[in-house]
């Protein structure tokens, strides 16, 4: 229970960390927000490379200083400098170890700013190119944003869809209405 309150807890810090970055950008129309998600996805990539500097950023016993010379060593030269003065006002606020939610945050942000909704879009077969479109188009019209769709294929829902979008899961499927059917028949 303490790790999905944790979990929930660096996620709303993510959240405001990567809000705060958005706005900071937003103020500099010279800085390309898709750039600065370049930079702190590259940021991610590095750390997740090396599992012995991955283990260093998480560890709380390693001082912020040390923390702070590996950091500028790593990436001063790599990242645009609103992405590494981020990175180390992160570290002097002792919250460099979740960067990689602040990443996912920030990405999420701005699809939201670009009216971008990831959709999941399940189904029993391979639907053609022209049904996807139509699909596509019609859930973009339904929720008024631009999307991008993510197909898979799932035989054991046996017809329908199911579709994910932004977490909010409808379950259009034949497996799904059967199993509603027969706790209905249950319940009398």
């Amino acid at each position: 229970m303490t790790a999905s309150v944790k979990g929930n807890n660096n996620e709303l810090i993510a959240k405001r960390w990567a809000k705060a970055l958005l706005e900071l950008v937003q103020e500099d129309e010279g800085i390309f927000k898709e750039e600065v998600l370049g930079n702190l996805r590259q940021v991610v990539n590095v750390i997740n490379s090396s599992p012995e500097l991955s283990e260093a950023i998480k560890n709380p016993a390693v001082s912020v200083e040390e923390k702070q010379i590996v950091l500028c060593k790593l990436f001063q030269s790599m990242l645009m400098p609103v992405v590494y003065n981020f990175l180390i006002a992160l570290n002097l606020k002792k919250r460099v170890n979740i960067i990689p939610e602040i990443a996912e945050e920030f990405s999420k942000e701005l699809d939201e700013l670009k009216n971008i909704a990831h959709v999941s879009i399940t189904s029993a077969i391979e639907l053609d190119d022209n049904r996807k479109e139509d699909i596509k188009n019609k859930i973009a019209q339904k929720i008024n944003k631009n999307v991008l769709p993510e197909w898979k294929v799932d035989n054991s829902i046996i017809g329908g869809l199911i579709f994910d979008i932004d977490e909010l899961i409808i379950d259009n499927s034949v497996r799904h209405k059967l199993e509603d059917l027969s706790k209905h028949i249950i319940k009398e």
